[in-house]
């Protein structure tokens, strides 16, 4: 399904105006709502190539560009939690998401080499997950993908009372490691902060911006922007030299961009 995504840099001392301004209109998310304090910790290993592609993807504003990450959330016990390979793609605006669940002990396998089948199986709410492993691991062996930043916020997250495909987010607290290895998805040694005075506020809808947002948007005085936090908290840990690489439309002459 595609969908769109509207971000916002917001300051930390509108976060409460914001929210009373859109309660007549949402509802806390059901991971949200049963949080102590209505919010949940998003962790994310992002890869990338060894000339990092994707990050000048992004950059250079690339109309059709792709992420790559695993995704958890919260704390890790025992290694049964849940989580998510996942390929972000983005066509002009709309985003699309290839993504499959597994347990993080079974991810932690799949990387070593293991059989994706004997791990992973479609069900009713993801019907393509092989096939959308599959296409992550294709992409991760033919491109040489190699884990670049674990980025980490905690997230307030609302439904739409009247459309619950709309949905807003609040994404506080960014922070981030840099050349984590697949088994430290759940650590922050070595964290550093990215957005000390401003958390991310992102709308997201199938069909059509929700009408109720704008004017709220205005009377805030914000405006849409770009903001990836994947490159927020690379450049924050300052470790790509763009003097060095080559650019984007460089690189895909010498790295032919497969798609499964």
């Amino acid at each position: 399904m595609l969908r769109h995504e509207y971000k916002y840099f917001v300051h930390n001392s509108k976060m409460e105006t914001l929210r009373k301004m859109i309660m007549p209109f949402v509802k806390y998310d059901k991971f949200a709502e049963s949080a102590p304090e209505k919010q949940y910790t998003v962790r994310s290993i992002y890869f990338d190539t060894p000339a990092y592609d994707y990050y000048f993807e992004k950059v250079e504003g690339l109309k059709h560009r792709k992420k790559f990450r695993l995704r958890g959330y919260n704390t890790n016990d025992d290694g049964s939690n849940l989580v998510f390979f996942e390929i972000k793609r983005k066509y002009e605006q709309p985003i699309m998401k290839n993504r499959a669940p597994v347990s993080y002990r079974d991810a932690l396998e799949i990387f070593k080499g293991q059989s994706i089948e004997s791990y992973i199986s479609n069900s009713p709410k993801f019907p393509f997950a092989v096939e959308n492993t599959q296409r992550f691991f294709f992409h991760y062996y033919q491109r040489h993908l190699k884990p670049v930043i674990l980025v980490i916020y905690e997230r307030e997250a609302f439904l739409g009372v009247c459309d619950d495909t709309i949905r807003v987010t609040f994404d506080k607290n960014l922070r981030g490691v840099a050349f984590p290895s697949i088994d430290q998805l759940y650590s922050e040694e070595r964290s550093r902060s990215s957005l000390k005075d401003h958390f991310i506020l992102e709308v997201k809808f199938n069909d059509y911006y929700p009408s109720w947002m704008k004017p709220i948007i205005g009377i805030l005085g914000l405006h849409r922007q770009s903001a990836s936090k994947y490159v927020i908290t690379i450049d924050t840990q300052n470790f790509i030299n763009t003097q060095k690489l080559p650019s984007t439309f460089a690189r895909t002459a010498l790295f032919k961009n497969h798609t499964l």
